[in-house]
């Protein structure tokens, strides 16, 4: 079978062409550091690392979550051992009016006392968190929780309670609303502390009167307990999500040295298999070129 010079032309340039090609994927594979360079490379190999880059991306979003929740939840516990402290604090006031020897005077000294601890719990229930959003006002994080009236506090935030997925099969609560934690089991404890500061600026001038009192103050007593067991019980719901957060970034972190030591067997090139195969083609390559020189500068008019 006699071979036309063109066939010869055209197959020593389609060899030369598809070795340049081939070398050049090396040096960019060689540049990139990766051995797949389009999903052709390696139709599983790609499928399975776009999984795993999924997996992370959805691991690294949960990690920002959680951090999110820790935050905010470290501005719950902060807020709410400054109640607890204000609510210890006003039960020892109230304790106190009910100091049979006080007078009048002595005991709107302490109404003072009570007075100002009601806005100064109005101000921690309207506490905002490190990102600017208000802790108890559930979904509502733009609205002040709470607003002071002469009967106590009035709630404007919605009765939801903000949770964030922190992992793929867990969410948690990262605070509470207002209700919840203020006014919970009928012990709101707005309205106990503007009562018993009403009853406490009222002269006492009878036996009727005074026994008004000592049920006032045993009132707010309770009322004010009540609260408290609720802040406690809110606080070690709080503290156990931390705990459990604890747990699930140390899971995360995990999954994350597994992803991407995954990512790195796939995708990672072998440096001295790629700089060996590099300088084979780059052999193949000029033996090729000074084989289709030699070739093509052969004439029967050199036999003549």
């Amino acid at each position: 079978m006699r071979i036309s010079t063109n066939t010869i032309f055209q197959n020593g340039l389609n060899k030369i062409s598809q070795l340049q090609v081939s070398q050049d994927r090396l040096m960019q594979q060689i540049a990139s550091k990766k051995r797949i360079l389009t999903p052709a490379d390696d139709p599983v190999g790609a499928a399975r690392s776009l999984e795993l880059q999924n997996a992370q991306r959805v691991n690294t979003q949960l990690e920002r979550n959680r951090m999110f929740a820790e935050n905010s939840m470290n501005a719950v516990e902060g807020n709410l051992q400054s109640v607890t402290d204000l609510l210890i604090a006003a039960k020892s006031r109230l304790t106190e009016a009910g100091n049979a020897s006080y007078d009048d005077v002595q005991r709107g000294y302490i109404a003072i006392d009570l007075k100002n601890d009601l806005e100064a719990l109005v101000g921690l229930a309207n506490a905002k968190d490190g990102s600017g959003s208000y802790l108890y006002s559930g979904y509502s994080t733009n609205t002040a929780p709470y607003t002071l009236n002469s009967s106590g506090a009035t709630y404007n935030g919605d009765n939801q309670v903000r949770q964030l997925q922190v992992s793929n099969s867990r969410q948690l609560p990262i605070t509470d609303n207002g209700p919840n934690v203020f006014q919970a089991n009928g012990n709101d404890v707005f309205a106990a502390l503007a009562s018993i500061t009403n009853l406490l600026q009222t002269p006492v001038t009878s036996a009727a009167d005074a026994q008004a009192l000592q049920d006032g103050l045993t009132t707010a007593s309770n009322a004010l307990q009540g609260t408290l067991d609720n802040v406690l019980t809110v606080r070690a719901r709080n503290g156990s999500a931390l705990k459990e957060i604890t747990a699930l970034n140390g899971d995360g972190d995990s999954r994350e040295l597994q992803y991407a030591k995954s990512l790195s067997e796939l995708q990672d090139l072998d440096y001295a298999k790629a700089l060996s195969d590099l300088a084979k083609e780059q052999t193949v390559l000029e033996a090729a070129q000074k084989a289709f020189v030699a070739t093509t500068s052969l004439s029967l008019f050199n036999l003549i």
